[in-house]
């Protein structure tokens, strides 16, 4: 798998462990940012491959690489549901039903990972794959939180709820906000694509229902800032619930 771009291989470089290949770095570059990379390389035990530009163009042909190519050999983490909630007693969960594109889904894992979200939770249809733009747009999440596709969703919350996970799902017509929404430890949030919302079985399994309040004209956020908004607040009352 190429990952490419300041950010995204510096990501991945600081994390470091198996999986690093081949770094590319453009030999005309020479700034703070680029001997940054180099910094990360070595602590990583990589050494990087200086090349000209048009090197860098051919592996990584009409994208914005900056210079900095990284191949890695792609290995998400693969979890089973039922093993993680074993294991995990109070876990917060992202759900996301009808989400079918990369870059969403990409921005979503990243958010989770800032929120420390135990896994993210999708349908195996209606709903986007691992693929390697979804990766790319992580910047390295797709590593470090699973993303786990069941059969069905809707399922999926019920086998949740019997374990004592509150589900609480996002709709556009809620009555209660997110803010007047208690929120326990044990949660799993259930975000439907921006316009489409959740789907009518999906919602009907909820145990409530809350709604993001909007102070604009914008009737509705793009998928991947809900699930900041939400998993946030998440974390701001249960962290103020436990004094820390």
């Amino acid at each position: 798998m190429l990952i490419h771009g300041l950010h995204a291989v510096g990501a991945r470089l600081k994390r470091g462990g198996e999986g690093l290949r081949d770094l590319y770095l453009a030999a005309e570059r020479d700034d703070a940012r680029f001997r940054e990379i180099l910094k990360l390389a070595q602590a990583a035990g990589l050494r990087p491959h200086l090349v000209d530009m048009a090197r860098i163009d051919r592996l990584c042909p009409n994208r914005r690489h900056q210079g900095v190519v990284l191949f890695v050999d792609a290995a998400p983490p693969v979890v089973d549901l039922d093993e993680l909630l074993d294991r995990t007693p109070e876990p917060m969960l992202l759900l996301l039903d009808g989400v079918t594109d990369p870059r969403n889904l990409g921005a979503c894992l990243r958010v989770a990972d800032g929120a420390g979200v135990h896994a993210v939770v999708a349908p195996k249809d209606h709903a986007c794959p691992l693929t390697e733009a979804a990766i790319q747009t992580a910047s390295g999440a797709a590593e470090t939180v699973p993303y786990v596709m069941v059969t069905n969703l809707a399922r999926a919350i019920e086998d949740l709820q019997e374990r004592g996970v509150w589900v609480i799902g996002t709709a556009d017509d809620a009555k209660a906000t997110l803010y007047e929404q208690a929120i326990p430890a044990a949660v799993a949030w259930v975000l439907g694509a921006e316009g489409k919302g959740l789907r009518r079985l999906t919602r009907q399994r909820c145990d409530a229902l809350v709604r993001i309040p909007m102070a604009g004209q914008v009737a509705s956020l793009n998928v991947s800032v809900a699930a900041g908004i939400v998993l946030f607040e998440t974390v701001r009352q249960t962290r103020a619930a436990g004094g820390g």
